[in-house]
């Protein structure tokens, strides 16, 4: 361990320049001809009357400015775009120009930012991108055949832009380094099945908010409650197997001791065992993942003569399972890690150096995703330490020190792209092939290129076009894809903020907030699995439902623990986003809603325009006055913080989006009253469109679905090559939005147009 630290430190702190050969070339067409040049007079009329050298209303003067040629000041002018997009400028009470001169006005210049983006054809530089902590567990599964929780293992990744996966803020500490070297050896360790492996005790807990009064999905019929775990031995030998019990929060009553053990149902890969008592049973077990289930028989009571089960609020749950172990191990076994690690068997002593140098280059070859030749330096390093574990004990602790050696490696740790030599600074290039598989399946995967994937690179063919998009329909179709709607969508929409998510309603709990993840979730996949719009995130005409999430939407016969697909009329309120709880729950206060955090959850979510933070000093507690609460509405105690002239400029913004959704209480739950008084969910947007309720803002939405799509071009752009967009790129997200526009933005063109898109297939070089 003390070595392979050591080694790591090394390798960290080494500053590589590599420069290899490599073509240079545009991605792009050339400049648009004939596109008409953005007219002054548009400006003179509608803006420079406040945002001019004299006013510089909100520290903005366009008179400075040269609209016909926006290139210069593409920041400046990419937010007139977008708040000309938006309806948010001219502002309300100012005279506003007819649609259809101001989306004259709107294309010309965006014409104008694109030909100058065409001219200088930077499409950035990103920094070295770090494996973050979802991308580390991922490539371990399909590197190694083995499934692993990081959490415990590395730190948390700091985001930016909306994601975790930004190269920026993805450095590396100290702390850091010696994180990735334990988390190597342990996981050679586990992969390998090293017979020394020390002893570990893994508790598997149920939630505390977990209500376990129902059947759970994938456990038995006839249980309720309980839990499945997925648990990797590390070598053929005994285990201790304990499944505690105890009152749930949720049930009423504080943990306790549980019923009897028969009361019990647990398997091993779906076979039943018999506990012996309520302490830990000791089994025998192969080495390799394996799947325990334990859950509560539920049995009827002599009253119930009518055969519907009852369950007290006092009888227990399973509360958590102890798995504790190896005793008395009796090798390795033959697991899917060691199949996947050893591609040869040395029959003899004469064959361990051989067959340990086809290992070491076939795992170095997937795990740094390039081929690795048998001759590279690179190999002998790894040799090295193969050769100091054979010396210590065996030829499979020569693997082992050797597969640790690997997952510290900076080819590993790291997605290093080489700038060519014969490439001037400030210029762009394509990244090659190998390099493009990585950006690739990281975007689509989280993950390492599949064999597939890399004999295409390694041919050099993936840059052609047909192949290019041929893949990406491939990977899409991969299970491994649903990577984007736990890390892509999970943090756009941000879902991933429900796990903290504890509000103060009788009506809330753990089952709620699990169907509430997996409706969203079940959208989003279902958009990727049947290559939807993306628009249906807006607006489709199904959900999912079990029947815990069904009872708190009011929709009756639905029974069961199941998520289950079912229709919605054209005019239900839980179409789409809008409708559901997980996002109006994450958009809301712990005791009450927040049309502001809802409007601006929705400006910058869906249409890409936050409004500005409130100033300093402004007073934002609307619960400040206990009276004030009893008898009035939220939405007039936000009336009266709004006739501030400091904070009315924002609120006028936010306000009538998230007043639309008044009627969704702070977890999704329908209502008429907001305490004593009725709710008004009435407004009007800055372009006089009137709002009365979710249905007509989803109306008011998808009437803006190109800008909307725009939006989520962007978003998966910045996701793709895990930088943030600069004014620069927008010219890219546009041609993304337009090319898959006639097929009304289907999920998978708007992917293959993102990965078209020069900044994902280019760099610029350094300067």
């Amino acid at each position: 361990m003390k070595h392979l630290l050591a080694c790591a430190s090394v390798v960290f702190v080494m500053t590589a320049v590599v420069t290899v050969g490599g073509a240079q070339g545009p991605a792009t067409k050339g400049p648009v001809k004939g596109a008409p040049t953005p007219d002054a007079a548009f400006l003179t009329q509608y803006c420079t009357t406040c945002h001019n050298q004299r006013l510089k209303t909100g520290g903005l003067a366009l008179d400075t400015f040269d609209v016909a040629q926006p290139g210069g000041h593409a920041d400046v002018w990419e937010k007139v775009v977008r708040k000309l997009r938006t309806g948010m400028m001219p502002p309300e009470g100012a005279k506003k120009p007819g649609d259809a001169v101001r989306e004259s006005f709107t294309s010309s210049l965006e014409a104008a930012l694109d030909r100058a983006a065409t001219e200088r054809n930077d499409p950035g530089i990103p920094a070295l991108h770090r494996l973050n902590r979802a991308e580390y567990a991922n490539v371990i599964r399909d590197l190694l055949d083995l499934d692993v929780d990081v959490t415990t293992m590395l730190p948390p990744d700091d985001a930016a832009a909306g994601f975790d996966n930004i190269a920026d803020v993805l450095g590396v500490s100290p702390a850091l380094i010696e994180g990735y070297a334990a988390a190597a050896s342990k996981i050679s360790r586990l992969a390998v099945g090293d017979p020394a492996i020390g002893f570990d005790r893994v508790t598997y807990a149920v939630p505390g908010d977990l209500s376990q009064d129902v059947h759970f999905e994938g456990l038995p019929l006839g249980t309720r409650g309980g839990l499945i775990v997925r648990h990797t031995f590390p070598l053929d030998a005994e285990y201790d197997v304990q499944v505690s019990q105890g009152f749930v929060a949720q049930l009423g009553a504080a943990r306790g001791a549980g019923p009897r053990v028969d009361d019990l149902d647990v398997t091993l890969d779906g076979q039943r065992v018999t506990l012996q008592g309520r302490g830990p049973t000791r089994m025998k077990i192969a080495a390799g993942p394996h799947t325990i289930a334990a859950a509560v028989i539920v049995r009827s009571h002599a009253g119930q003569a009518d055969g519907v089960y009852h369950v007290d609020s006092r009888t227990p749950g399973v509360s958590q399972v102890i798995i504790a172990g190896p005793y008395n191990a009796t090798g390795s076994g033959d697991t899917p890690s060691r199949r996947r690690i050893f591609v040869c068997t040395p029959a003899a002593a004469a064959d361990e150096l051989p067959c340990a140098t086809k290992i070491l280059t076939t795992l170095a070859s997937r795990a740094w995703r390039h081929p690795v030749a048998a001759s590279n330096p690179d190999v002998e390093t790894l040799l090295s330490f193969y050769r100091e574990g054979r010396k210590a004990g065996s030829f499979d602790l020569g693997i082992e020190r050797a597969v640790a050696r690997v997952l510290v490696d900076p080819q590993f740790l790291f997605r290093f792209e080489r700038e060519p030599a014969n490439v001037a600074p400030g210029r762009a290039f394509r990244i090659s092939d190998l390099e493009l598989a990585s950006r690739l399946s990281f975007f689509l995967w989280s993950s390492i290129p599949d064999e597939e994937l890399i004999a295409a690179a390694t041919r050099r063919t993936l840059s052609e076009p047909a192949v290019l998009e041929r893949q990406v329909r491939r990977m899409l179709k991969d299970p491994r894809s649903r990577a984007l709607v736990s890390n892509f969508a999970g943090q756009w929409l941000a879902l991933r903020e429900l796990r903290n998510a504890k509000p103060d309603s009788p009506d809330f709990d753990g089952n709620l907030k699990q169907a509430f993840q997996q409706e969203t979730e079940l959208l989003f996949k279902t958009i990727i699995d049947e290559d939807r719009s993306i628009l249906d995130l807006l607006d489709t005409d199904f959900t999912y439902v079990n029947e815990r999430l069904a009872e708190h939407y009011d929709m009756p016969n639905i029974r069961g623990s199941r998520m289950r697909r079912i229709a919605l009329a054209s005019d239900d309120r839980r179409r789409g986003l809008l409708g559901q709880g997980s996002i109006l729950t994450v958009t809301s206060a712990a005791n009450r809603t927040s049309p502001v955090t809802r409007g601006k959850w929705i400006l910058e979510t869906l249409l890409g325009a936050p409004p500005p933070n409130p100033p300093p000093g402004v007073e934002t507690n609307l619960e400040k006055d206990p009276e004030q609460v009893k008898v009035t509405s939220l939405r007039q105690r936000l009336e009266l913080h709004r006739r501030s002239p400091q904070c009315a400029s924002c609120h006028r913004l936010m306000d009538p989006i998230g007043f639309s959704l008044e009627n969704f209480d702070h977890t999704g739950k329908w209502r008429t009253e907001d305490g004593p008084v009725a709710i008004d969910a009435t407004g009007t947007l800055l372009d006089g469109s009137r709002l009365d309720g979710p249905v007509t803002l989803r109306r008011a939405l998808l009437a803006r679905s190109d800008l909307f799509a725009s939006v989520a071009a962007e978003k998966m752009l910045t996701y793709a090559v895990g930088r943030a967009m600069r004014p620069e790129d927008m010219p890219a997200v546009r041609a993304i939005t337009r090319a898959a526009s006639p097929d009304r933005y289907r999920f998978s063109s708007l992917v293959v147009n993102v990965v078209k898109a020069p900044q994902f297939q280019m760099r610029t070089k350094a300067e």
